[in-house]
């Protein structure tokens, strides 16, 4: 059995999440090929943000962090057991886990990306967030919240694992 480690970003303001990468040995040369990749200028998603906001992992090493702030983004480190001020991102963690890992049985890292795009497409288009009044976050062109006629269609993703119910637009 090999562990896993997935590297994120969340977009605090959107809540659009970015998988940065996945790998079983998270060490400080992957974290900087992350960090170089994350902050190029005109293609990283880092790229025009102020801030970075991470907990305390020893993988977040010194280097890492170098070149964050290389890339003009501050990286700050959040205080000893503080849940609460990284909640997104600890509620995606529990999102993710519950309603998708925890259902399936992964045969290698491609599984578990695939997973992950799946969960996060449903994450952004096809479920209703609470924090942001109930709506879709990206929704599909396609789809009218609003329609109220038509027969309900049952999409599904990784085998039934995600299900998102939707009216056509008319």
């Amino acid at each position: 059995m090999i562990t896993y480690y997935v590297l994120f970003f969340i977009h605090l303001a959107s809540r659009k999440i970015y998988i940065a990468g996945v790998t079983p040995n998270p060490n400080e040369d992957w974290m900087k090929q992350i960090a170089r990749n994350w902050t190029m200028a005109d293609w990283g998603i880092l790229s025009g943000c102020r801030y970075l906001i991470h907990d305390r992992d020893s993988k977040f090493c010194s280097s890492f962090c170098s070149i964050i702030k290389s890339g003009g983004v501050e990286p700050l480190k959040l205080p000893i057991r503080s849940p609460n001020l990284n909640a997104f991102a600890e509620r995606w963690v529990l999102s993710i886990k519950s309603e998708c890992i925890s259902g399936l049985i992964f045969f290698g890292e491609k599984s578990l990306l695939l997973a992950l795009k799946e969960y996060t497409i449903h994450y952004h288009q096809e479920r209703n967030h609470q924090g942001k009044e109930n709506c879709l976050l990206f929704p599909i062109a396609n789809c009218d919240p609003g329609n109220r006629k038509g027969e309900i269609d049952c999409r599904s993703r990784l085998g039934g694992v995600l299900k998102y119910y939707h009216r056509e637009a008319a």
